[in-house]
């Protein structure tokens, strides 16, 4: 990890930045009021882990998560904290979510995605390593190393999430 590190406690709440649709920060606001207002746009970092095989890592998402819970879904996900850079994030997310240390995390892409209960700017990443592991325990049930094919042949059947389906179709030719 680096030097620079956001700290929240447990009994504080995450401040987020608010961006506009190209991803411009333009303001702040608490992350229980930006998952109740699609109108307020906020920026996530998600990396996808891929190994030598050339299979990629999900994660199984917690039974007891508010959004799409019991679901399998990107590898890393998570929100980018007020006043943290996007890749103190990246590194931040990885190693809470995947135990990655020392990423070698490449841009793939960036958009605005529109859910049901929130609007995102996604900032997509890929990272080559062989050995991710579950740290948190409370947000992640599972995770293993999946075949491109393995995804095709079970998406539409509510088994992902839909932000990953979608994003996996988007990107799947750049993994």
């Amino acid at each position: 990890m680096s030097d620079i590190q956001i700290h929240i406690s447990a009994d504080q709440e995450e401040m987020l930045p608010l961006t506009d649709r190209e991803g411009n920060i333009i303001g702040k606001a608490l992350r229980s009021r930006c998952h109740q207002d699609k109108s307020l746009i906020h920026p996530v970092v998600h990396v996808h882990i891929y190994n030598s095989k050339g299979e990629i890592y999900l994660q199984k998402r917690s039974k007891n998560k508010k959004i799409q819970p019991g679901k399998w879904d990107t590898a890393v996900g998570g929100h980018i904290v007020y006043g943290e850079p996007e890749n103190e994030a990246l590194k931040r997310e990885a190693w809470e979510e995947a135990g990655v240390e020392n990423g070698d995390f490449e841009k793939i892409t960036r958009y605005l995605w529109e859910g049901k209960v929130e609007t995102e700017v996604i900032n997509v990443y890929k990272c080559h390593y062989e050995n991710p592991k579950i740290v948190s325990v409370d947000e992640i049930d599972d995770g293993r190393f999946w075949t491109k094919q393995e995804i095709e042949q079970n998406i539409g059947k509510e088994l992902f999430t839909p932000n990953f389906e979608s994003e996996f179709l988007k990107i799947k030719d750049l993994l």
